[in-house]
């Protein structure tokens, strides 16, 4: 294994990883479990060496499969920007082990509270919801704000830069 498979990944490299997983899933190489799996792995990799495997594979891209990016962007309607919508398969392994730990609590108990309220003949005050409620508002302000700082990590798509202004700074 040469020296560069032991260099640290950085995000512009997972992505293009991530670009070659799409255009195979594009072309039906892949199939959406096994592209999710893999992307969730691009984006997980430290190194070249745990990148290299996830489209080893998979052929270099074909031409054939996708338009040249300035056809599809001339294709494209410029009315309506494409939005890609937050990946929740990307939430840190920690974040995912603390929502399965609460759902299973709570769970639990909307279960014994639905047997009581059964088994007493009368609606039971609904208690379940001082466990759910404010352990489930604080780990749903965790996951939001370690969305925002792994977005604002991400490189933007690319584009042209703006125009400097007067003073020399962007507008």
């Amino acid at each position: 294994m040469d020296e560069r498979q032991h260099m640290r990944a950085s995000d512009q490299d997972r992505e293009e990883v991530v670009g070659r997983l799409r255009a195979a899933l594009d072309e039906g190489r892949l199939k959406m479990p096994e592209y999710v799996e893999r992307m969730g792995l691009a984006y997980d990799a430290l190194t070249y060496a745990d990148l290299a495997p996830l489209h080893a594979d998979l052929p270099a891209a074909t031409g054939l499969a996708r338009p040249a990016p300035a056809a599809a962007a001339a294709a494209a309607p410029q009315s309506s920007p494409v939005v890609i919508p937050p990946r929740a398969d990307h939430m840190p392994t920690a974040l995912k082990v603390l929502w399965t730990i609460w759902l299973t609590a709570v769970s639990i108990n909307v279960v014994v509270w639905f047997l009581v309220t059964v088994t007493s003949g009368h609606l039971a005050y609904p208690w379940p919801l001082w466990v759910a409620g404010p352990a489930g508002a604080a780990l749903f302000g965790v996951t939001y704000g370690t969305a925002q700082i792994r977005r604002s990590r991400r490189p933007g798509p690319p584009g042209p830069s703006p125009a400097p202004g007067p003073s020399g700074s962007p507008r």
